[in-house]
């Protein structure tokens, strides 16, 4: 059987160019400003999950290369994904 989730009411403040795109993407989808914001935080959970999943495989392969191309090329995009381009 399914686990149901309970909700929790939380107040979130959002910047006003934010608050308009959310709007327009509910209006267009035909729902509530609330559910956009869900699906929104949702997704940028899962995204920040699967950028974190990527990190450590690319870890692990370079613990496990010897081929010193590989290696740099390995190391110059952990250092893009952990200080930005």
């Amino acid at each position: 059987m399914p686990k149901t989730s309970t909700s929790l009411r939380q107040t979130v403040t959002l910047p006003q160019p934010i608050a308009s795109r959310v709007r327009s993407i509910a209006k267009k989808q035909r729902t509530s400003a609330n559910r956009v914001i869900v699906e929104l935080i949702e997704t940028g959970l899962d995204a920040r999950e699967h950028e974190k999943r990527h990190f450590f495989e690319m870890a692990d392969r370079l613990t496990k290369t010897s081929d010193a191309a590989e290696q740099r090329k390995l190391k110059e995009e952990l250092a893009r994904m952990t200080f930005g381009d």
